[in-house]
């Protein structure tokens, strides 16, 4: 027999009928597609999660950072020492800025005489505590303190504690005081 055949249409082929066709499936690209949208959500949601973090964490430095640089400046504000006015008042003077420098500046004489006047005085702050965040980067803290003084005989303590509203600016890498309010 002869490789080559008559082929008769009435006669079914020898190769069988052709297989049906597979219907395409469409669950796998489905699920592929629907897992790549879960997957680039989640990523989006983290991404925020961790701009929002980092954003609280630099917040929360700076905060402490005010806080001890606003606690360390009031008890040195709030302890005069009569026999080193002119210390003080220099010491007190370097770490002011703006307007508290213009008006600590202006009263400067009156400050000097008033601390060699005085008695010794220590000055500790009871608590402080952000305020408010402002907008130019200052940071507004309320801070309560106690000024103990004796009489000039020793006998005598005398106690009075105090509320300050305290602006502190970032000046570069160092803190500086640029209002200072007695609340009332």
């Amino acid at each position: 027999m002869s490789p080559r055949r008559k082929y008769d249409e009435a006669e079914e082929p020898g190769f069988g009928a052709p297989p049906p066709r597979r219907q395409r499936r469409w669950d796998l690209p489905l699920a592929v597609t629907v897992a790549a949208v879960v997957a680039a959500t989640a990523i989006t949601l983290c991404a925020m999660v961790l701009v929002a973090h980092e954003k609280q964490s630099r917040a929360t430095i700076t905060d402490v950072a005010a806080l001890g640089y606003v606690r360390s400046f009031m008890t040195e504000f709030t302890s005069p020492d009569p026999f080193h006015a002119n210390e003080y008042a220099d010491r007190i003077l370097a770490q002011a800025t703006a307007d508290f420098a213009e008006q600590y500046r202006q009263n400067e004489n009156a400050i000097l005489v008033g601390v060699a006047q005085s008695e010794p005085t220590t000055g500790t702050v009871l608590d402080a505590g952000i305020s408010r965040r402002n907008d130019d980067g200052s940071v507004d803290v309320l801070v309560v303190t106690k000024f103990t003084s004796k009489s000039p005989d020793g006998k005598l303590v005398m106690e009075r504690a105090n509320r300050w509203v305290v602006t502190a600016e970032q000046e570069g890498d160092r803190w500086k005081i640029s209002s200072l309010i007695p609340m009332i």
